[in-house]
């Protein structure tokens, strides 16, 4: 079991769920995180501090969203860890309400910390 960083996240990023991993597995993308499957300890400590509510057990996630497990695993090692939190994207709050917006995913690498 691993969590997995959901539709939600896109163009959000905040990194509230980063500054309570125990361990480094978020990483960041241009606009939004992932968790990486192996480094997951399964804590869950970060599902509470999500503002939008992106992160799910990769066995509850809903089915719409299912395509983000792979999405995940996919693109962890492809990008950089982030160890720190750091400010949402400027349009987090504009798109923190916005449902339906995969198409707006960017597979780019963040610049990580």
């Amino acid at each position: 079991m691993a969590f997995v960083v959901c539709e939600p996240c896109i163009k959000c990023k905040y990194t509230e769920c980063v500054t309570v991993c125990p361990v480094d597995c978020f990483h960041e993308g241009e606009n939004m995180l992932v968790i990486d499957p192996i480094e997951c300890i399964d804590c869950g400590v970060c599902v509470e501090e999500c503002p939008v509510r992106a992160i799910y057990c990769d066995e509850e996630v809903p089915e719409k969203w299912q395509d983000f497990i792979v999405l995940n695993a996919t693109y962890a090692p492809q990008w950089p860890v982030l160890r720190d939190g750091k400010g949402p994207l400027p349009s987090a709050e504009e798109w923190s309400s916005v449902t339906d917006k995969r198409q707006e995913f960017i597979p780019r690498p963040g610049k990580g910390s």
